[in-house]
């Protein structure tokens, strides 16, 4: 971390100790999909336990983007229909929804920092499906919170996180550059803190924090995030500024395998991703 000063840096650890954690049940989702041992009718338990997620994720399923021949009623039979790892994140998703407040602070487009989080999210796990040693979880969960330090400096520190913006629109910089050059410390940071404090394992904080990292010391998430940021700006959604996407680093193109271009282009109808995301945000 950066230096800050005494008073801003138990500023932010009291904001962040504030912040709502996951409720138990989605934390209960978290352990299972770490357990080699459990099985869809675990998950199905835990979902059902919580009428809210149960709801919230039956109303994803039946919406128009799955297309399925019927309606579905109950968790058992979306994990038959759509498997036990889209049900998952599903549940994971909308918990990370819920974390957001529903006021806006600063200059902060909260909807549209909804959608490119799920965007994001959906294709780091795209991208990390390439990696097979490294749990495809992780990289959905670190697609979606890469941007949730955005939302602890607005809520704690919202003037200086206006000027941040208005700095990076200035000086066409990036918001991460912009917050470090205003504050002290990005949104990746503060976002690593939050997820040390919710007790996540240390690959995901780690990923997280190096987010902006473009040299070989990068962890393949961290490399993944950047590249799937990239992605969405290419694709026109980044709720910051208006910074056009950069090339991809040598360490991020010989890890992903190709360019910026390339790599979108694998991915093939990146449109229907971000078509998800914004019904997503919707619930």
């Amino acid at each position: 971390m950066n230096t800050l000063s005494p008073d801003f840096a138990k500023e932010l650890l009291e904001a962040i100790d504030r912040i709502q954690a996951f409720p138990a049940s989605v934390q209960n989702i978290l352990k299972l999909t770490r357990d080699s041992s459990s099985a869809p009718r675990d998950l199905v338990d835990v979902i059902q336990r919580d009428p809210v997620v149960t709801i919230k994720v039956l109303r994803v399923v039946n919406s128009a983007y799955y297309s399925l021949p019927r309606p579905i009623h109950s968790i058992d039979h979306a994990v038959v229909f759509l498997g036990f790892n889209t049900i998952k994140n599903l549940a994971l998703g909308i918990a990370a929804l819920s974390l957001a407040p529903a006021q806006p602070q600063a200059a902060l487009d909260y909807k549209a920092y909804l959608q490119h989080s799920l965007a994001t999210a959906a294709i780091t796990r795209q991208l990390g499906a390439r990696f097979p040693a490294i749990d495809a979880t992780d990289f959905f969960i670190g697609g979606l919170l890469h941007d949730f330090g955005k939302v602890v400096l607005a809520q704690v520190m919202p003037a200086q996180f206006r000027k941040a913006l208005e700095y990076g629109l200035w000086h066409e910089v990036p918001l991460h550059r912009a917050l470090l050059e205003v504050t002290g410390i990005d949104q990746s940071e503060v976002g690593a803190m939050l997820l040390a404090h919710w007790r996540f394992p240390a690959g995901l904080v780690e990923g997280i924090g190096r987010q902006y990292v473009r040299d070989h010391t990068a962890p393949t998430l961290s490399v993944c995030i950047q590249a799937a940021n990239q992605i969405c700006r290419q694709a026109g959604t980044d709720c910051a500024t208006n910074n056009p996407p950069q090339a991809f680093s040598a360490h991020m193109e010989q890890t992903l395998g190709g360019t910026l271009e390339t790599v979108m282009e694998s991915l093939g109808d990146v449109a229907a991703i971000l078509q998800a995301a914004t019904q997503f945000s919707d619930l």
